[in-house]
């Protein structure tokens, strides 16, 4: 990282790299622990020629952004838990349309309302998706406050090259930490460079229609292009980082705050004489599979590092690995993990103490 950094809040770089990267649309609603994109958002939009509404709810939020991106802006919504569950339907219609759009879900412990505490229970809802239909999202995760501005500017860009929606999966540890971070350039985006959006006509006047099949859902042209699109998705976004998987024995798998703890675990274990390694996707759709090709022979199975009851990701890793090797379960619930309890478990995995999961 450069010389050239600010201190932010992971909320506030995001807010930031999406105003540097173009947004000058956000429709939101404030809920914990996202409320800070909606408050910097509220503070600097209008300086940066954009809009900024808080809409009475997140259904109406989303309803909002549906129309500013078939227009061609570049647009963005944020929230957490049930709020973000609420999102789920305009989701389904904004990728049945072939719309791009930016969500930020910063993930809070708990079902229904949960708690306020960071978590990291979303991420069947994100990569599996909450609506009705064949939808995919493209769904990055950053690590840090700089990733949190790297992977939200690299957003606006993927959601248009794929005319689909990209979801940001922080959560409130992320969400909230204060780190150096290092933002993009600014740029402006051109409401008008696309050919499938609306613009405005005078009276008498043909209008524009978005085309490319978006209104003939069901049509074997439109199932052929989605798919097309989705396998595209699969095979050319797979983002991870290894970390040590060389010649490990055990490899964690973690994602956002998990995977920072993950980091030392491996460092520690490493210093002791364990062969731990790391695998963090950064994408965690399309999951990284790639990342499990070509491990050594001396791999003994996979421990995945959640805050959640479920291994919500033990079957992306399941998948990943073609079953061939067992999958255990750190699971630490609303706690975020300790670098010593991750050590001690795989120590007890090593020892033949821990039973493999079964993913439920």
């Amino acid at each position: 990282m450069s010389a050239d950094y600010v201190l932010m809040k992971g909320n506030e770089a995001i807010a930031e790299a999406a105003l540097r990267a173009g947004c000058r649309f956000y429709a939101g609603y404030p809920i914990t622990p996202q409320s800070e994109i909606l408050e910097y958002m509220s503070v600097n939009m209008e300086k940066r020629g954009g809009t900024f509404i808080q809409g009475e709810n997140e259904i109406a939020s989303m309803s909002m952004l549906f129309g500013a991106s078939a227009a061609g802006a570049r647009v963005m919504s944020s929230s957490s838990g049930p709020g973000f569950d609420l999102k789920q339907e305009e989701i389904s219609y904004l990728t049945s349309n072939n719309l791009p759009a930016v969500l930020v879900n910063s993930m809070r412990y708990g079902t229904g309302d949960g708690e306020i505490t960071p978590g990291q229970d979303s991420y069947w809802v994100s990569t599996r998706g909450g609506g009705h239909g064949d939808k995919r999202l493209i769904v990055l995760a950053p690590a840090s406050v700089n990733e949190c501005a790297e992977l939200t500017y690299l957003a606006f860009d993927l959601a248009e090259k794929y005319r689909n929606v990209v979801e940001i999966l922080t959560d409130g540890a992320i969400s909230q930490m204060i780190e150096k971070c290092t933002l993009p350039p600014a740029k402006e985006h051109d409401i008008d460079k696309f050919d499938w959006t609306l613009t405005g006509k005078p009276l008498g006047v043909k209008k524009n229609k978005m085309n490319n099949l978006t209104n003939i859902i069901g049509h074997p042209a439109y199932s052929e292009m989605m798919l097309n699109k989705f396998k595209t998705m699969f095979s050319e976004e797979q983002r991870w980082e290894s970390v040590m998987t060389d010649d490990a024995e055990l490899i964690l798998v973690a994602y956002g705050i998990s995977s920072r703890v993950c980091k030392t675990a491996v460092r520690e274990a490493r210093a002791a004489g364990i062969k731990l390694g790391l695998i963090r996707p950064i994408t965690v759709w399309p999951f990284p599979r790639k990342a499990f090709e070509n491990l050594p022979e001396s791999v003994k199975g996979f421990v995945t590092v959640e805050m959640s009851i479920s291994s919500q990701m033990g079957e992306d890793i399941m998948m990943a690995a073609r079953n061939s090797k067992p999958l255990y379960g750190c699971l630490t619930n609303v706690n975020i993990p300790k670098a010593k309890e991750i050590v001690d478990f795989c120590l007890d995995v090593l020892a033949g103490k821990v039973e493999p999961m079964e993913v439920i």
